[in-house]
């Protein structure tokens, strides 16, 4: 350390001096603008960045948003369709019902008039037999003698007797 104090000169200290300044004034002239715009537009396109990072996660938020009310809004017209199709589905069973219980309603009733018309038939025939049986007993009863009240009877409980087989 002491031979440089012993080796200063003023001179060199000037000259050194004068190019320092010289350097710094050139470098503030030329470099310096330069070299602060740089780190501007690098500063500039950070923010920019970070505000596109930004609108991009807004928009990802406002995309899962909208994909939940589609998802929510899908689901309802899924359950409405469920609600709609069952209310068909009802509502045909309960028209076949009332298709089937109206046959089975005309069935019966033809079942019934052909019932009735064969009792009628049945009882008309019965009718017309008994009165037959009734011309057969009275038509023979006529030819036998009536003479006698126990022959009468006998004849009309054997007429009786051929009329049961």
């Amino acid at each position: 350390m002491d031979q440089l104090i012993n080796d200063f000169s003023l001179g060199l200290f000037f000259w050194q001096l004068v190019i320092f300044i010289g350097l710094i004034f050139l470098m503030a002239k030329f470099a310096w603008k330069p070299i602060l715009s740089s780190l501007d537009s690098r500063e500039q396109g950070i923010v920019d960045a970070l505000a596109a990072a930004e609108n991009a996660k807004l928009e990802m938020v406002n995309l899962e948003a909208s994909n939940q009310a589609a998802a929510q809004e899908a689901r309802v017209h899924r359950d409405e369709m469920i609600k709609e199709a069952r209310e068909i589905k009802e509502k045909m069973i309960s028209d076949a019902a009332g298709q089937a219980q109206e046959k089975a309603d005309k069935i019966i009733a033809s079942a019934q008039e052909a019932i009735e018309s064969e009792k009628k038939a049945a009882l008309a025939d019965i009718k017309s037999q008994v009165a037959e049986l009734s011309v057969s007993i009275a038509e023979k009863l006529t030819r036998n003698e009536l003479s006698e009240k126990d022959a009468q009877l006998a004849l009309i409980d054997k007429m009786l007797a051929e009329a049961n087989i």
